[in-house]
């Protein structure tokens, strides 16, 4: 791992993770493009606090949401544990749109665990066959144009349709399989309304990436690194962070004009490449 490739990498999650097109994907074909070894600890380790770093994009961008979410989690926590604590919990679910959030957001990690804990020697494999990434990023591209059936979509989120947001989620742990992409799409599909899909597919996406990161890093921490790698990674990071937050922005304009069919051309275009160059 040296600085440059380290940019690299960092601009790549941050930008894909919030644009349509598959962070994991193409991290897969960056790997495979600049020769790293995508078993070295380095390059584990880079992988996770680049994610890091667009959780932290997330944070800031929706910090009063988060912050509200995260109160109410605790409130929820302290509450004792009695014959009223569930009507007390469905009336501030009614009441509550924070606390709302909250539900929504644990509906969809019931498919995504599951998901994981039955795909992960799956995923791991894929990550180092750049043809099949390129299937999965023409799939994505099949997901995104597919949301102009949707032309004008005005529905609220349910704990029903967020069940369905996870199970998108679930198979976007394949590297080509956008995350954002497949969770909004399927958002739009069900008639939510553009701007809360999206927003809601942001927030979705933080206990997601939190939680995988500390299961990394307590491999991380056994390995070790040495001082220049730590460097490069944090910069990596810093870089994540920042185009995170561009990123952010863009796609939020993209979902609410209904313009994602432009990104659907862009994946299509790098699927092929990636299939027929493997």
């Amino acid at each position: 791992m040296n600085l440059s490739a380290a940019i690299i990498l960092g601009l790549i999650q941050g930008l894909t993770e919030f644009l349509p097109v598959s962070s994991s994907g193409h991290l897969a074909l960056a790997k495979s493009i600049l020769g790293l070894d995508a078993d070295a600890k380095e390059f584990t380790a880079l992988v996770v606090f680049v994610h890091l770093g667009t959780a932290l994009s997330v944070i800031t961008v929706y910090r009063r949401e988060v912050s509200t979410m995260i109160h109410q989690i605790f409130q929820a926590m302290g509450r004792p544990a009695n014959e009223h604590r569930l009507p007390m919990m469905a009336e501030e679910y009614q009441g509550s749109k924070s606390f709302r959030m909250v539900v929504l957001v644990a509906v969809t990690l019931v498919p995504t665990a599951i998901a994981f804990l039955f795909m992960k020697d799956v995923i791991e494999t894929f990550f180092d066959e750049p043809k099949w990434v390129g299937v999965m990023l023409v799939l994505t591209a099949v997901l995104l144009a597919l949301t102009i059936i949707r032309k004008n979509p005005k529905g609220k989120l349910s704990p029903a349709k967020a069940f369905l947001v996870g199970v998108a989620q679930s198979f976007a742990m394949l590297p080509g399989i956008s995350r954002s992409g497949s969770t909004i799409a399927m958002a739009l599909y069900l008639n939510v309304d553009r701007e809360k899909a999206a927003n809601f597919s942001f927030l979705m996406a933080l206990p997601v990436i939190l939680i995988g990161a500390v299961l990394e890093c307590r491999i991380l921490i056994e390995q070790g690194n040495d001082a220049q790698q730590w460097g490069f990674i944090f910069v990596a990071t810093l870089v994540a962070y920042l185009s995170g937050l561009l990123a952010i922005r863009l796609v939020l304009h993209f979902v609410t004009k209904g313009k994602l069919q432009y990104f659907a051309i862009y994946c299509l275009v790098v699927g092929v490449i990636a299939f027929t160059r493997a």
